[in-house]
């Protein structure tokens, strides 16, 4: 499929639209209108979901797709750890800790994969409970400001703390992966 025309792709559209999403999910966060935000967190949500198994039904795997999906997700996530820390949602080292495992695991993909040492990037098993644990963590974090009578700030608490974890564990077993695979593909010398 000719580049431009990946564009229209249904898959890629709702990608796009939760692109477009995030400006105003800042301008909620930030205005403190947290319901607002709150649904525009879960239609990005539920775009995400949706994007894949179109992509699937359709037949419309594209190669914009496979960089513009995980582009999407990152950019999300990463400005709404942001936000709610300007806003005091979230502590400063937690945000610190997942954009310095992002940051890090970006570096390195974009350095192998320009001198061609490895091209193919998939998430662990860890890096995949990482994201699952962000996802419910700020899903819980602006929960609390929409439903204040629920009783969730100590799983507030467990979840802040296990994404302070994760990142980094994620991060070095992500390091220690791509070094094996990176030793493994080198000849050894005689």
């Amino acid at each position: 499929m000719p580049f431009l025309s990946q564009f229209r792709a249904a898959p890629n559209l709702l990608t796009l639209m939760r692109l477009f999403i995030i400006p105003f999910l800042v301008i909620q966060i930030l205005d403190g209108h947290y319901r607002m935000a709150f649904a525009l967190f879960m239609l990005a949500g539920v775009s995400d979901a949706l994007d894949g198994l179109l992509a699937r039904w359709l037949s419309q795997k594209t190669t914009l797709g496979q960089y513009l999906d995980p582009i999407a997700d990152k950019l999300l996530m990463s400005t709404l750890f942001v936000v709610l820390t300007h806003v005091g949602m979230v502590p400063r080292y937690v945000t610190v800790l997942v954009f310095s495992r992002d940051l890090g695991i970006l570096l390195i993909a974009t350095l192998l994969f320009a001198t061609g040492t490895l091209r193919d990037f998939r998430p662990s098993l860890l890096g995949k409970l990482n994201t699952l644990v962000q996802i419910v963590g700020l899903v819980v974090v602006l929960s609390e400001k929409v439903f204040p009578l629920m009783e969730i700030g100590s799983l507030r608490s467990w979840l802040i703390q296990a994404i302070a974890w994760l990142a980094p564990l994620s991060a070095a077993q992500y390091a220690w992966i791509v070094f094996r695979r990176v030793n493994a593909s080198q000849p050894s010398a005689v």
